[in-house]
Formats: structure tokens, C-alpha cells, sequence
């Protein structure tokens, strides 16, 4: 059963990609002038939020760069301490609302560092998991469509983080502890 299964993932997107311009020929939608029209609009795209993604890598790079982060973390690491979390995560649980890339680095620094089968290195995996990179989000899809008053989203955001990253620490407390 399992051997169906990794067969059919195996060709899942394949199937796809052959069957979606298929389709469209079917229907008498000129596919390459297509294919080419919608590159043009993700090119507009990426033209527009690059200032946004240049000032939000900056503003992480300061953040680490200055020491804030392990500030911040050497500050919070006494709570956590005391309620059985390990210190080691808190750069990833800080990085990961902020960067995708720079969480993974801490991810990949935490699971070099302790194992793949520690504690530490399944909690990191688990966080790098069920967050998401709230202002990478907010900073690069809302600037490219204008919007400017986000702050509600922002909110939502970080305490859908907190939660996600509270019920990955329950979580791998249940399973792994």
C-alpha cells in the first residue's frame, strides 16, 4: 500500500503540470502567450515588493546584528527555564515571525548542534513547522497591494505565532519528553 502511495505522489505534480496546459489547449486558451503574459505580471510583482523586502532584511539584519535578539533572549530565558522550556529555541521562536531563511539557519544550527532526535532538535522542528513568517508576510504581500493599515493583521498574526509555538512546546513535551 504504501509503495501506491509513494508512486502516486511521485507522479501527483508531474500529472499536473502535464494535465493544466492540456486542458487549456482543450479549451482554446493560447497557452505559451498565456504562460508568457502571466510572467510578465509576476515580474511587475517582484518589481514592486523589492523595496519592501529590502527594508524588512535590513531591519533584521540590525536586529541581529546590534545584539537585540540575544538580549531578548538571554532576558526570556529564566521563564522559560522555569517552565521546561530549553533556552536553545528561543532565537528560532524570536527569528522565526521575522525570516523564514534566518529561522531555517537557526533550525539547521540547533539540529546540527543537538541531533535530529533530541529534544531541542525535534522541538526546533516542530516550531519551524507550525509558524509562519508573520511580517515577511505582512511586509511583503500587504506592501505589494498597498495595503497600509494592517494592524489588526498584525496582531492576529503574532498571537496565531505565540499559539503555535505554545501548543508545538505541549506538543513535544507529550510526545517526546
Amino acid at each position: 500500500m504504501t509503495e501506491i502511495i509513494l508512486e502516486v505522489s511521485r507522479w501527483a505534480i508531474p500529472l499536473v503540470l502535464f494535465f493544466i496546459p492540456l486542458y487549456g489547449y482543450l479549451r482554446g486558451v493560447p497557452i505559451y502567450e498565456t504562460f508568457v503574459a502571466g510572467a510578465e505580471d509576476g515580474f511587475k510583482v517582484a518589481i514592486k515588493i523589492i523595496p519592501f523586502l529590502v527594508g524588512m532584511l535590513v531591519a533584521i539584519a540590525i536586529f541581529r546584528a546590534s545584539g537585540a535578539m540575544d538580549l531578548l533572549a538571554r532576558s526570556l530565558n529564566p521563564l522559560l527555564r522555569l517552565i521546561g522550556v530549553p533556552g536553545e529555541v528561543l532565537p528560532l521562536a524570536i527569528m522565526r515571525p521575522l525570516s523564514g531563511g534566518g529561522a531555517l539557519g537557526i533550525a539547521a544550527e540547533l539540529i546540527s548542534n543537538y541531533g535530529p532526535d533530541s529534544f531541542i532538535g525535534r522541538l526546533a522542528s516542530v516550531m519551524q513547522g507550525s509558524t509562519d513568517t508573520t511580517f515577511y508576510v505582512l511586509t511583503v504581500y500587504f506592501g505589494s497591494v498597498g495595503v497600509r493599515r494592517y494592524r489588526y493583521a498584525l496582531a492576529l498574526g503574532l498571537l496565531a505565532d505565540i499559539s503555535s509555538l505554545v501548543a508545538a512546546i505541549v506538543i513535544c513535551r507529550l510526545m517526546f519528553a
